[in-house]
């Protein structure tokens, strides 16, 4: 066999890899009931896919044939190491049995599967952290390398939190499964806060040298739309449509020098309207099955700021009051600050600077830097320079993202040197 037809298959099969590995993992997880068994089987097919696609090319469903070969593999090598684990011998009779069937892989089957390894990987009896690690492993097929780089840890951690998590899932008999209708809310929350946390690290790194981590955040889309397509409820319409509608303004968020730029100042001619447009529709149809929940308050809320052609134009009293809907269906500090923020865009500074006064007497946002950048802004507005300068030092004495850092050192050093 010539080279050329060597290189063309391997090129076929990393294809493959790339479009259906993780499909094939989640119905090898399913049939053999084990992460790690299921690991060692999808490498062993796409091994022998490359010696016997060579040969006698690659087949019309090539996901079934992964998924046939890597049972297969998965059983014979039972078999063989049954010399020394009797019970080896059982397993893999019953593993045998109990999936022979064509229709246990059919398309519908494995589109299932994929749901289920998702509920897997985000149980509550895992932590969160593990959660999103599981999830970003298992169901997006990131390394160790690109979860720790992405969360600022280490290979080795990360290596160890998913090793816990499987011997847990195993220990503990966490069912490989989609939650019945009694607990799909609270399971289905989980898996949202899940896909949001991993969007937001990639649409607003907690530290380091970039604003965002694209990579991270297409991730989480990419699960947003699956689960969608998977599980189509309005709070993971009103999810997929908030990444959408965030997303949307990535290439305007930041100068071409990589410097933070403000919502109010964005280019609005670089925001991507195709997303706009898919995402101010799965906010319309969320908002019309009328169980409205924070997810879909804050893509609405996205979607009045999208919609507006300059930043002079925006609704600030229906954010305003988008803002008080989402504060009772989610009460946080984060919101009222949040809400804060838009009451001093529709009435004025004072206003909103009282109201966050108001938040940081109860100590509730202290230590987060968002809340004195804004009480600082809204100083430096008002005049009140002295207090303006003490919240921004406050503000870059809390901030470990270096453009952010940038920006707040900007707008300090460009205060008056009078005081009052």
């Amino acid at each position: 066999m010539s080279e050329d037809v060597t290189k063309q298959v391997r090129e076929v099969v990393d294809a493959v890899y790339r479009s259906e590995s993780r499909h094939v993992l989640a119905t090898l997880i399913r049939l053999l009931g084990d992460f790690n068994a299921a690991e060692e089987a999808l490498h062993d097919a796409f091994t022998v896919a490359v010696e016997q696609w060579s040969r006698d090319g690659v087949p019309a469903n090539p996901r079934a044939w992964l998924v046939s070969t890597g049972r297969f593999k998965a059983i014979d090598g039972m078999r063989r190491r049954a010399r020394f684990d009797a019970s080896l011998t059982e397993l893999a009779q019953q593993l045998e049995s109990s999936t022979s069937e064509a229709k246990e892989w059919d398309d519908e089957s494995v589109e299932d599967d994929r749901l289920r390894l998702i509920f897997t990987c985000c149980h509550p009896a895992l932590s969160p952290e593990v959660q999103v690690a599981m999830t970003l492993r298992e169901v997006c097929g990131l390394t160790t390398e690109e979860i720790a780089r992405a969360f600022l840890t280490t290979p080795p951690t990360v290596a160890q939190r998913i090793v816990r998590a499987k011997r847990k899932i195993r220990d503990a008999r966490i069912p490989y499964e989609v939650p019945s209708e009694k607990d799909l809310p609270d399971r289905l929350d989980a898996v949202l806060r899940v896909v949001y946390l991993v969007f937001n690290e990639g649409y607003s790194a907690s530290s380091g040298g970039s604003l965002t981590r694209h990579d991270l955040s297409a991730e989480a889309i990419r699960l947003g739309r699956l689960l969608i397509e998977l599980l189509p409820e309005p709070e993971a319409l009103g999810l997929l449509a908030l990444m959408l509608l965030h997303d949307s303004r990535r290439s305007a968020r930041t100068s071409p020098t990589g410097e933070l730029v403000l919502l109010e100042d964005q280019d609005r001619s670089l925001w991507n309207r195709d997303q706009i447009t898919k995402g101010v529709s799965l906010v319309e149809r969320s908002l019309s099955s009328r169980r409205v929940g924070p997810y879909t308050l804050q893509a609405a809320i996205a979607a009045v700021h999208a919609e507006a052609p300059i930043a002079a134009a925006t609704d600030w009293s229906q954010i305003v009051g988008l803002y008080e809907l989402l504060f009772q269906a989610d009460p946080s500090p984060v919101v009222e600050l949040n809400r804060a923020v838009a009451v001093a865009m529709r009435d004025g500074p004072l206003a909103g600077l009282t109201l966050i006064d108001a938040i940081l007497a109860r100590s509730d946002l202290e230590n987060y830097h968002l809340a004195h950048a804004a009480r600082a802004d809204l100083c430096r507005r008002l005049g009140r320079t002295a207090e303006a300068r003490a919240s921004y030092e406050r503000a870059l004495g809390l901030t470990k993202q270096e453009p952010e850092r940038r920006f707040l050192e900007r707008r300090l050093s460009a205060l008056p040197d009078k005081t009052c």
